[in-house]
């Protein structure tokens, strides 16, 4: 391990404090609202090879579009990294609050902390990343919740059509898809399908359970790998004490043995964070922690780790903040590392 040197994070606080506003516009037959986020991240990591950074972490334009309340859409692409990428990028038919039809690029209908918005979240990253680290078996990284989940094709964006909606205290939402991930084009003539059912069993408490099936291709063969999960949520965002844990298993397709069969993995995490609002400049402070324990191999013994982040957030309006994360990780077998990160959140 080396010195983490974070005195040059100290220019990451060198934020707008912005102004909330949004833009209507009338097209030819529509009305469409502009928004967009901007989150500038330094990161830097105690892994000697890896190079400290400030970057653009997202860069996004929203264009939120409706016709009629039957007929709405979104397109949101994404310039960090000096490229262009669609996030998300849909139709939306509504036929009633039961039954909605969508119909484009989206999120599949999975776990809670990719279904949460980057707006929202108090994590930086999902998956608690670390630079320099790279050997979790089949998705690389370090083991955590969200790297095996978004890596193996469970969670995360695709392209397909979800149907969603609600009625009373139970909301629910499936989605049929690629498979191949956001902006990839079809890989075979199987699709992947998952799906989510949430209950508000009281005001502040919503459990909710989910499963998948993952199609992938081995020797030219369609396979399937499933998944399942459940997790719960107590209190909401910007509102005091907000808790969210999940646990799920699965298949990680992407770590094969020799007769060509996936293995079982096994993640866990919980994010508890307490928002005490403020007056004045700052309107808000969030410490936060995260713990997530991931296991890419069942069968395997010593092959897991665990992530854990202590965190604070300063909000200056609204959504719009800034903040620091610890992610120390600590795998079974290895030396300890960890990442220090800082970014600003720009919501407009």
């Amino acid at each position: 391990m080396r010195r983490l040197s974070i005195l040059p994070a100290a220019a990451a606080l060198c934020i707008s404090f912005p102004v909330q506003a949004q833009v209507d516009i009338s097209a030819r037959a529509a009305n469409i609202r502009i928004g967009g986020r901007l989150h500038s991240q330094y990161a830097t990591s105690s892994v000697g090879s890896y190079d400290d950074q400030f970057f653009f972490r997202r860069v996004r334009i929203i264009a939120d579009v409706t016709v009629s309340d039957f007929f709405d859409a979104r397109v949101q692409p994404d310039f960090a990294g000096g490229t262009a990428e669609l996030k998300d990028a849909y139709v939306r038919f509504n036929f009633s609050p039961a039954f909605q039809l969508t119909m484009g690029q989206f999120k599949r209908a999975f776990d809670i902390f990719e279904l949460s918005s980057s707006t929202d979240l108090s994590l930086i990253e999902r998956d608690g990343r670390v630079g320099g680290v790279s050997y979790c078996a089949g998705v690389g990284g370090v083991c955590s919740y969200s790297r095996l989940t978004e890596k193996l094709g469970f969670a995360d964006r695709d392209q397909g059509l979800r149907v969603a909606g609600g009625s009373g205290r139970v909301d629910y939402e499936v989605t049929l898809t690629n498979g191949t991930g956001a902006n990839e084009s079809e890989e075979n003539d199987a699709k992947s399908y998952s799906g989510r059912v949430s209950l508000a069993a009281t005001d502040k408490v919503t459990v909710s359970g989910q499963v998948a099936l993952h199609d992938y291709a081995v020797d030219q063969d369609n396979q399937y790998a499933s998944a399942f999960g459940a997790d719960v949520q107590y209190g909401s965002w910007r509102d005091g004490l907000l808790v969210q844990a999940s646990v799920v298993s699965g298949e990680n397709w992407e770590n094969l043995n020799t007769a060509l069969e996936a293995s079982t993995f096994l993640a866990f995490q919980a994010v508890a964070s307490y928002y005490a609002a403020r007056e004045g400049r700052v309107t808000g402070i969030e410490p936060l922690v995260r713990i997530s324990y991931a296991d890419p191999d069942s069968d395997s013994a010593d092959d897991g780790g665990l992530i854990f982040t202590p965190g604070l957030m300063f909000y200056v309006s609204g959504k719009n903040k800034v903040g620091a994360n610890l992610d120390i990780w600590s795998p079974q077998t290895g030396d300890t590392e960890f990442s220090f990160k800082i970014q600003s959140f720009l919501y407009f």
